[in-house]
């Protein structure tokens, strides 16, 4: 598993040039936003008996 994942998107604007920065986040060419995406876990579904 990688330290962390590839954006394909801005989630501001949708332009798919992204640029790695510094400290995990990401920089949109676009509209000159730096983000990060974190994965934060798993929802499972209770199972009923």
């Amino acid at each position: 598993m990688t330290e962390r994942a590839t954006p394909y998107y801005c989630p501001y604007c949708g332009d798919e040039d992204l640029r790695p920065e510094e400290n995990g986040g990401w920089l949109c060419s676009g509209c000159r936003r730096v983000f990060s995406v974190k994965f934060l876990g798993l929802s499972l579904p209770e199972v009923s008996r």
